[in-house]
């Protein structure tokens, strides 16, 4: 009974991207790596500024299909990971910035994480990460990116909300 209960769900399954063949993904997409060539991010920001992280990426078969983020963040964890899509004409290359919003949470002075982006492909392909520090304090402010290196367009929003330590989380009940 199992196994026939597993048969139906891979075949019904069959038709997403995720489960086909590698073979079948890389001729319907092609075999090109997305590749993250050059990043920046403010490696500090005030508590709700609104976090700018440039990109610049590229990728040979242009399937670029989305800007993976994850959070992992000291005393609370990783988060659950975001995925912004990538629009249609941006998919071969793009330049522009993701942007991750503080505001409306509280008690996140003192507050450091770390952000990992990654690009996937349409063939399941993801480029190599590339990691930012942030550190959220009162006293800081948001360094802006080299001059004339990115555009300023916006790519999307890291779809993470953020909590603090005052949220509860992590403390006993």
């Amino acid at each position: 009974m199992k196994f026939w209960v597993l048969s139906v769900l891979l075949f019904l399954a069959g038709g997403c991207v995720g489960l086909e063949p590698i073979e079948v993904r890389e001729k319907t997409y092609g075999k090109g790596v997305p590749v993250i060539g050059l990043s920046f991010a403010s490696k500090q920001i005030r508590p709700g500024d609104t976090w700018m992280v440039y990109l610049n990426a590229s990728d040979p078969d242009g399937d670029m299909n989305y800007i993976v983020c994850n959070i992992d963040q000291p005393g609370i964890g990783a988060y659950s990971a975001s995925f912004t899509r990538i629009k249609e004409d941006e998919r071969k290359e793009l330049s522009g910035y993701i942007y991750l919003p503080t505001a409306g949470v509280s008690n996140l002075n003192f507050v450091n994480l770390t952000l990992q982006v990654q690009i996937q492909d349409k063939a399941m392909h993801f480029s190599a990460p590339v990691s930012f520090p942030l550190s959220i304090n009162n006293r800081y402010r948001q360094d802006p990116p080299p001059k004339d290196t990115f555009k300023e367009r916006d790519l999307g929003p890291v779809m993470i909300t953020l909590r603090s330590h005052g949220d509860g989380v992590g403390y006993p009940p």
